[in-house]
């Protein structure tokens, strides 16, 4: 197991990589690593993790210095199917052992018992450092943290400031993972948002940069904002730097509409 601190810690802001493919996303990636970013996301079902692993061999940055995360799709949850296709994942992200990888839905094929302990069998083989869920409900994180050998590391889920589950950051506090937040742009909607507009115009930046930095700031919260071109992926990775104070935070989690983009 490697010692970096980057495979054991994950940075406030990362690179969510769904959408980006080709030559223009490997180069999106190398971009992103060569600016600063240690922290990739993909997916089996995004269909690029052979752009992801291409991007990052590119770069000048050391692999171990990059934490290199992946989701098993749904039709591949069965124990068997777990291992063969991470061992795929891995061959397309050019890794020998990926730092993170999750269930990235609990449906489908998804059985408890036999999934988690496919994923066990991922650490033991060497295969992930670290296992990670996606997607999941308070019950289904509790019976996942029972059911593991291996440390829950890290929670993704949908969450931006339309939709913010309070209860769902608790209990990653309380069990000492780290809730990952997609879509935290929430598609574009945040530049349709009166009060984070207002507290973009106080703070002289954007609604984007203030919804990063909203979750950014929050203890056991990473984010992955999508980006493809490098002002955007600049500007995403400098909102980390932006400090809130009390009243922004309580004006963003005082928003009543709630959309989720992405129900099961």
């Amino acid at each position: 197991m490697s010692d970096h601190e980057t495979n054991t810690t994950l940075p406030p802001v990362g690179l969510g990589t769904m959408g980006l493919d080709g030559d223009a996303g490997v180069e999106s990636v190398r971009t992103a690593v060569e600016m600063g970013y240690r922290h990739l996301d993909t997916a089996q079902i995004y269909d690029n993790e052979a752009t992801v692993g291409e991007g990052l061999a590119e770069s000048t940055v050391p692999r171990n210095d990059v934490l290199v995360a992946t989701k098993v799709w749904a039709d591949k949850l069965g124990y068997h199917d777990v291992l063969s296709s991470t061992t795929e994942s891995l061959e397309r992200l050019q890794v020998d052992c990926a730092d993170l990888v999750y269930v990235h839905r609990p449906i489908d094929t998804y059985d408890p018992e036999q999934t988690l302990a496919a994923f066990d069998e991922l650490v033991d083989a060497g295969r992930t450092r670290h296992v990670g869920v996606s997607n999941f409900t308070l019950a289904e994180l509790d019976e996942a943290i029972d059911l593991l050998d291996a440390p829950l590391f890290a929670h993704q889920t949908e969450m931006h400031p339309l939709f913010y589950s309070p209860a769902l950051v608790s209990h990653a506090r309380e069990h000492d993972y780290s809730l990952v937040a997609y879509s935290p742009l929430a598609a574009g909607k945040v530049f349709e948002i009166p009060e984070l507009t207002e507290i973009a115009e106080k703070h002289d930046t954007d609604e984007a940069a203030v919804s990063v930095a909203w979750l950014a700031g929050k203890e056991n919260v990473v984010t992955i904002p999508k980006a493809s071109s490098e002002a955007h992926m600049r500007a995403n990775l400098a909102a980390a730097d932006l400090e809130l104070d009390e009243e922004d935070v309580r004006k963003i989690e005082s928003i009543e509409r709630e959309e989720e983009l992405f129900p099961e």
